[in-house]
């Protein structure tokens, strides 16, 4: 399997609102790492818009709308009502829900999938009725997936936090991509699409992927605009899709 890769422009966005000013564009660096080659982007909307603003949101559905179609846009959030109606408006191809406070500086945990059953089965419907695919940030744990399959989604995002964290460790890499290839085997075995995110680099990329083999989209944001610091957007992304074994 191909996996994909989501530019997250959650980083870019911040460095933006640092000054009252327009740059760095996130349509802007939106359309270079679309130009590279990557599969899609990713943004995640807080309520306090720290990163990405609502006005975000139009300008980076109409930049891949019309002129790179064959993308896709990816929203990730709480689904608050406020939330639910941002995408249903805008009309991503995927939808992300992720388990977040508001005052979380980014997500660091998956979903309780019996504790928050009907909210989360609840804005599946709502979201399959517009047309979107839905997929549910979720915790490294096999035994969690049959859970998460009643919520009606279609797949679930691996929260690599953990692994990304163990980046001098090599002995503990590997206990966390263990755990990680057993709940993407058992999402796989109860038909559920994967896709992985968080503190994902190009160094710890490719061993994720060799020893998953079912991850079909990777989201990456602060390890790509980091590296892209160095390289520029352009070649950062392309550095990720080799990582990602595209090209």
């Amino acid at each position: 399997m191909q996996t994909k890769l989501s530019v997250n422009l959650n980083a870019v966005a911040q460095l933006r609102n640092r000054r009252d000013l327009p740059w760095p564009s996130v349509t802007g660096m939106g359309r270079i790492a679309l130009a590279a080659g990557a599969h899609g982007l990713t943004i995640h909307p807080r309520p306090d818009q720290r990163h990405i603003r609502f006005t975000d949101v139009p300008a980076l559905r109409e930049l891949i709308s019309n002129e790179f179609p064959d993308r896709e846009f990816n929203i990730e959030g709480y689904p608050t009502e406020q939330f639910i109606e941002l995408v249903l408006e805008h009309k991503p191809e995927q939808v992300t829900l992720v388990p977040d406070d508001p005052a979380q500086a980014t997500s660091d945990h998956g979903w309780d999938f019996t504790a928050n059953h009907n909210l989360l089965s609840m804005s599946v419907d709502r979201l399959h009725a517009a047309g979107m695919r839905v997929s549910l940030f979720a915790d490294p744990d096999p035994g969690s997936v049959v859970e998460a399959v009643k919520t009606g989604c279609d797949r679930i995002e691996l929260y690599t936090g953990p692994y990304g964290a163990t980046y001098d460790d090599a002995a503990a890499a590997q206990v966390e991509i263990e755990r990680l290839a057993a709940t993407a085997q058992a999402a796989e075995d109860a038909g559920l699409g994967v896709n992985a995110g968080h503190d994902l680099t190009v160094e710890n990329l490719p061993a994720l992927l060799q020893q998953t083999g079912t991850i079909a989209e990777v989201s990456i944001g602060h390890g790509l605009t980091a590296r892209a610091l160095e390289r520029g957007m352009d070649m950062a992304v392309r550095d990720f899709l080799a990582a990602c074994g595209v090209g």
